[in-house]
C-alpha cells in the first residue's frame, strides 16, 4: 500500500470557477481530500502564446488540444481581452473548497508571468510576486496558506527562502522522486520539498499510444508498486473534459489499495529522519517542453 498525494494546480479563472467545483464533487463521492493550489491575481493565459517558439511547445499543444481544454476566451486574456483578477472574481469557489475540507495553498500571483520569468529574476521581484499572492490569499481565506506549489515547476532560491521565512513546513515546487530539504548557498532550509513524482495527464496523452480515454490506465501501470507518490492534476483538464477519466483513475488507485490524500497527509507520513538536502537543479521531463526544477536528491 502506498500513499498518493493529490495536488491540484489551478491556473486560470475558468479553472477556478468551473474546474474546482467539478473536482470537489468527484472527490466528495470518493471521500478523498486534495491540496488545491490557487493562482490569485491576473489571468494572463494569452501571454503563454509566445511560448510557440520554445522547442517542443507546438508538439505538446497539438497532442493535448489546448483550445478545447482551456477555452478560446481564456486564451485571449491579456491579449485581446483584459486579464481578469482571479482572486476578486472567484473568491467564493476558493472558500467553498476550504469549507469542504480540502487543503488550500499558493500557486502564483500571475501564473504566466511567474512561469516564464522567475528562473531569471532577482530576490526583490520574487518576493514581491509571492507577497502579492500571500496577501490576497489572506483576503480570500482569512488566514495564511499552509503550502506552496510553483507554477509550471519554475522556482528559484529566493522563493525557497521565502517559503522558509513564512514558516511553511512543506511545499511542492519541482519534479522528482524523493522528498528533500532545499539547499541554498550551502544552507539546509527547514521546509521539505515533496516533488511531483508521477507524470501528468497532458504529458502522457498522445505519446506511446496513450489517448485521452486511456491515460488513466497508463498512470495505473506506474503505481502498481508500494512507492509513495505525488500526482499533480490541473483544474482545467481533470476538472474539465477529462473529469470522467480522473474519476476512473481514483477508482483504480483505490482498487490498487493506495491511500489518497493531501500534501499535508503526505508530509505527516514522511520518516522523521533521513530526508536528504539538495540544491536547485534543472532538467527536462518527457512530454513537457522547456526545463523544470528537478530534485537532485
Amino acid at each position: 500500500m502506498a500513499r498518493i498525494a493529490l495536488k491540484v494546480d489551478v491556473d486560470t479563472l475558468r479553472g477556478t470557477v468551473e474546474g474546482v467545483p467539478r473536482l470537489m464533487e468527484i472527490l466528495r463521492r470518493h471521500r478523498v481530500s486534495a491540496t488545491f493550489l490557487f493562482s490569485l491575481g491576473p489571468d494572463h493565459t494569452g501571454w503563454a502564446l509566445k511560448r510557440v517558439f520554445r522547442p517542443g511547445f507546438l508538439t505538446k499543444v497539438s497532442r493535448t488540444s489546448v483550445v478545447r481544454h482551456y477555452g478560446l476566451r481564456t486564451l485571449m486574456y491579456g491579449v485581446l481581452l483584459p486579464a481578469p483578477d482571479i482572486g476578486r472574481r472567484a473568491a467564493e469557489p476558493m472558500r467553498a473548497c476550504a469549507a469542504a475540507g480540502h487543503e488550500c495553498g499558493l500557486h502564483a500571483w500571475d501564473h504566466v508571468l511567474w512561469h516564464d520569468q522567475v528562473r531569471h529574476r532577482d530576490e526583490a521581484w520574487t518576493r514581491r510576486q509571492m507577497g502579492l499572492a500571500y496577501d490576497r490569499f489572506g483576503e480570500v481565506f482569512g488566514r495564511a496558506p499552509s503550502t506552496h506549489g510553483a507554477a509550471g515547476w519554475q522556482i528559484n532560491d529566493a522563493a525557497w527562502r521565502q517559503i522558509d521565512d513564512w514558516g511553511m513546513a512543506y511545499a511542492s515546487d519541482g519534479r522528482g522522486r524523493e522528498a528533500f530539504h532545499p539547499m541554498v548557498n550551502g544552507q539546509r532550509l527547514r521546509h521539505v520539498q515533496m516533488p511531483t513524482s508521477l507524470p501528468t495527464f497532458d504529458e502522457l496523452i498522445g505519446l506511446d499510444g496513450v489517448e485521452e480515454q486511456t491515460v488513466d490506465r497508463a498512470l495505473l501501470a506506474r503505481t502498481e508498486s508500494d512507492q509513495d507518490q505525488v500526482f499533480t492534476l490541473h483544474a482545467e483538464l481533470e476538472g474539465g473534459e477529462l473529469a470522467s477519466v480522473f474519476d476512473r483513475l481514483l477508482v483504480g488507485w483505490k482498487a490498487q489499495g493506495h491511500v489518497l490524500g493531501t500534501m499535508r497527509d503526505h508530509h505527516d507520513a514522511l520518516p522523521a529522519i533521513g530526508t536528504a538536502a539538495a540544491p536547485l537543479h534543472w532538467g527536462t521531463v518527457p512530454g513537457r517542453s522547456g526545463e523544470l526544477a528537478l530534485s537532485a536528491a
